[in-house]
């Protein structure tokens, strides 16, 4: 069984058919799903989905991308992290990429994420975009390896890479693995550790080849694994393996299948 360790199962390209990418899932063998929050206003929707399905589990977080929203505290996101279904604070970290002006903001917001996930006990999951340096630098300052958790649809150098390992940290590769133009990237998913390898779809978005440009679903992770499975010269069952077992030591309060 594969697991999908980070999609958006809340946006509108994939709520109005959850019912056929629950399905999707199963006849593709992906037995698990972490539906992730970007805002507080939407975490008791993505919440609702993870209480649906026993496959599903939720995060809470405040995504680094927009100004716009309403501010966490640390306060807020502990208790909304102590309900069993969230097992992860995120999705939080750095975004430069379309930013303008003064970036503070996003320090401080990614600075009380990392406080929250240490108060709760449960990882984080870290988006960063032409950031890098910046993001490290905070997890350092914070003691996010405390904490624990993932480098979320990973795309930076091994550097990078192996500075987030030393955190502690696992790396999440998405389908732009598959992509033509992702040969960096392709060398350093062959590099990390066993141990510290997760996959994801970050659906509805990034859909893997054979369907890219088209909407990203969880069923569509296992294109992901075929391709680390080549690159990592193992099968893709041994891929399955490895991430999922990954996935569920660092999440450890999803729950865990029969179907995973």
């Amino acid at each position: 069984m594969l697991v999908d360790s980070h999609c958006h199962l809340d946006f509108p390209e994939l709520a109005g058919r959850l019912d056929q990418v629950l399905a999707e899932m199963s006849a593709h063998e992906v037995g698990h799903a972490l539906c992730v929050c970007v805002s507080l206003d939407e975490f008791d929707r993505v919440l609702e989905l993870a209480m649906r399905d026993p496959r599903l589990s939720a995060s809470v977080g405040v995504h680094p991308d927009h100004h716009d929203m309403r501010e966490p505290d640390v306060a807020t996101l502990v208790r909304l992290a102590a309900h069993p279904r969230v097992v992860a604070i995120g999705e939080t970290g750095l975004d430069y990429y379309r930013a303008e002006g003064d970036t503070e903001w996003q320090r401080e917001r990614f600075r009380v994420h990392i406080r929250a996930a240490r108060q709760a006990g449960k990882p984080l999951i870290i988006h960063t975009r032409a950031a890098a340096a910046d993001t490290l630098r905070l997890m350092r300052e914070e003691g996010a390896g405390e904490a624990g958790g993932v480098m979320h649809c990973f795309t930076e150098d091994w550097d990078t890479g192996r500075a987030a390992l030393d955190l502690g940290f696992y790396l999440s590769f998405s389908g732009i693995v598959t992509f033509k133009n992702a040969a960096t990237l392709r060398e350093v998913a062959a590099r990390v550790p066993d141990d510290r390898l997760l996959i994801e779809t970050d659906a509805p978005y990034l859909a893997p080849v054979p369907h890219r440009g088209k909407t990203n679903e969880p069923a569509f992770v296992r294109f992901v694994a075929a391709c680390l499975a080549e690159l990592r010269q193992q099968s893709i069952d041994r891929i399955a393996e490895t991430t999922t077992d990954n996935f569920f030591r660092l999440f450890k309060h999803s729950q865990r299948s029969s179907h995973a």
